[in-house]
């Protein structure tokens, strides 16, 4: 697969004459853990560190904090106001950065692409400035109980405020969707169904086309939390039916502060901004306003400009070595750590097998808390996430207060599974001890 490598640093070169010098490279990974320096700094208690927590955030290559860095050192000023040569000079990155965004999640026009504060943010835009508009008593709002919180109670506030209802999709036992009911849970009041490209808990990748095909039959919008899935394979909006899609910058490997929202074209235009102020308005009277066009209504006050920029590196990134390389690593390693894991005496992962899912795999351990296990594993430099991930409906019905994450991202290795198993290995020893 294509890795464009700088023989220097061996780092990604965004060039075309290296993409096309390195079209028979292999994917490697220990090239690409070099562009990221905190993977090569010991903890404080000397150990390596073994980061498996992606799926709460990413690490960042040099590439990325190196725009950042630029920004601030050559051009940093406010965007869409100045006339003066650095105000140029960050608008036009801030706005190729949109574009970026726009190819790549496929977005059919740059002015479907609004920059937020993350996913949450984007939800709950929605959630407001379209929710509270066009839903009225009666209404239906289709979800399931694995979601993040942040894709569920904006929904239910949205209903609350509404007076309309949700609806769940089922589980299956293997913690995917059951969509044997869609079709009677779709209903001529379904007026939006929220599902994520992928859960942060079970890894679970969600048939979103499938959904939306069935959900755009019966008239309903669909919104994609693609918090998860945007840092594990491609996304084309377009092709897959989707009117909403949410992303987080810092789970994409750029800065924290800025996410996206996607919305077509006209539905943006129907919708009420939620934030009033300055930047967002064409014409302000003493007793009334009229507001700018989309993206600018949704983006009120000063953007997160460097964030956004930086946002736009890491796509670069991402883009340069290759949607098909980064997914097939991430496939070997979650296979490898599903099939390592599932023989540990006690331990239980949540979800289903590793074909169905992204690289994510939580787990319990008989006898051991998430969190003791959490702290037992960072003694070891391995880096978990633990607790119910803001999932607390998934876990109350999985009948489980908590539980153990670890989920892999492009830089993760073999070895660094293989340091997962030997750290839970040692917890349950401590436990034995005990």
């Amino acid at each position: 697969m294509t890795i464009p490598l700088n023989p220097e640093t061996c780092g990604v070169d965004f060039s075309p004459e290296r993409a096309a010098a390195a079209l028979e490279r292999r994917f490697d990974v220990e090239c690409i853990r070099r562009d990221f320096p905190i993977l090569h700094k010991p903890l404080p208690n000397g150990k390596p560190l073994v980061y498996l927590d992606n799926a709460a955030t990413t690490q960042k290559p040099r590439q990325v904090i190196g725009k950042i860095v630029e920004c601030y050192e050559n051009y940093n000023a406010n965007v869409h106001r100045g006339i003066h040569a650095l105000g140029d000079r960050v608008t036009t990155e801030l706005e190729s950065a949109r574009e970026k965004v726009r190819a790549f999640i496929g977005a059919g026009d740059i002015e479907e692409i609004i920059f937020t504060a993350g996913t949450t943010a984007s939800i709950n835009l929605v959630a407001v400035g379209w929710g509270r508009r066009f839903l009225t008593t009666g209404d239906e709002l289709l979800v399931n109980e694995a979601e993040h919180h942040a894709n569920l109670v904006p929904w239910q506030q949205a209903a609350q405020a509404t007076g309309a209802r949700l609806k769940f999709i089922p589980l299956a036992a293997n913690g995917t969707l059951d969509l044997t009911a869609l079709d009677e849970l779709l209903t001529p009041r379904t007026k939006l169904v929220a599902l994520s490209g992928m859960s942060n808990v079970t890894g679970a990748v969600n048939p979103v086309r499938e959904v939306a095909v069935r959900a755009k039959a019966r008239g309903a919008l669909v919104l994609v939390d693609a918090a998860q899935s945007a840092a594990h394979g491609g996304i084309d909006v377009r092709n897959a039916g989707i009117d909403f899609l949410a992303f987080s910058g810092h789970k994409l490997f750029g800065p924290t502060g800025v996410g996206v929202l996607y919305g077509r074209r006209e539905l943006l235009a129907e919708m009420e901004p939620m934030q009033f102020g300055g930047n967002m308005i064409r014409r302000v009277r003493r007793e009334s306003s009229d507001f700018a066009d989309p993206p600018a209504r949704f983006e009120a006050g000063t953007l997160p400009i460097v964030e956004a920029i930086g946002l736009g590196a890491a796509i670069d990134y991402v883009t340069a070595i290759g949607w098909d390389a980064i997914v097939a690593h991430e496939r070997a390693l979650t296979a490898q750590a599903w099939g390592q894991l599932s023989q540990l005496p006690g331990l239980k992962i949540i979800g289903p097998g590793a074909e169905q899912r992204g690289g994510i795999i939580s787990f319990t351990v008989e006898g051991i808390h998430p969190h003791d296990m959490a702290e037992l594993l960072d003694r070891c430099g391995v880096a978990v996430r633990a607790g119910h991930h803001c999932t607390m409906p998934l876990h109350a019905a999985l009948h489980i207060s908590a539980s153990t994450r670890a989920s892999f991202s492009l830089y993760n290795t073999s070895a660094e599974v293989d340091a997962l198993c030997a750290a839970i290995e040692y917890a349950r020893q401590v436990f034995r001890r005990g």
